[in-house]
């Protein structure tokens, strides 16, 4: 019997939560795999402006524009757990955000924020946030969900039987891209 073989029970099983999280929760399927919803998040030491703020600068500089909020108020998660002296540089940071963009960064236009954010680039405060995030944003359940990383093999059977050849987004390769030795 084929181990991969799909059975309707296992099809119902498999998808109930999704389908059924997608409908209680608004911000879409991934953020049903969010603890605490898409952008309830407990904050301990940063208050809603700057957490939205980091949100907002992590969301444009590692831009995916359907990958929600959820996934993004992660990197705010771990960096409003920073210790005092990184805390201290976040919230400053902000504060100097705001004052280049004369007023709120928030406020404003897209094209406006990203000339302001790049005016910090390779500040202590933007390699902070950089750094946070590349490793927080793509390093859990809710952003492999989203790009289709199924996990490790190893404790699977490694990759050799299983997806090692099992590539189907692309379209098949020439017959002399590898040819036979």
């Amino acid at each position: 019997m084929n181990a991969r073989k799909l059975t309707r029970r296992k099809f119902i099983n498999r998808t109930a939560g999704v389908i059924g999280g997608a409908l209680l929760f608004p911000g879409g399927p991934i953020a049903t795999l969010a603890p605490q919803g898409a952008w309830a998040l407990k904050l301990s030491k940063m208050d809603s402006h700057q957490a939205e703020t980091l949100l907002q600068m992590t969301r444009l500089i590692f831009p995916h524009e359907k990958l929600e909020d959820a996934v993004y108020a992660l990197v705010v998660k771990r960096l409003d757990s920073s210790d005092s002296q990184n805390l201290e540089l976040l919230i400053k940071g902000i504060v100097e955000l705001d004052t280049a963009s004369g007023g709120r960064w928030l406020d404003l236009l897209p094209p406006e924020r990203s000339k302001v954010l790049s005016s910090l680039e390779g500040t202590p405060f933007f390699e902070k946030l950089r750094s946070t995030a590349v490793v927080d944003l793509y390093n859990n359940d809710m952003a492999f969900a989203h790009f289709g990383y199924e996990g490790e093999a190893f404790s699977k059977g490694g990759y050799l039987t299983r997806g090692f050849n099992d590539l189907e987004w692309l379209p098949a390769p020439s017959a002399n891209a590898s040819p036979h030795p």
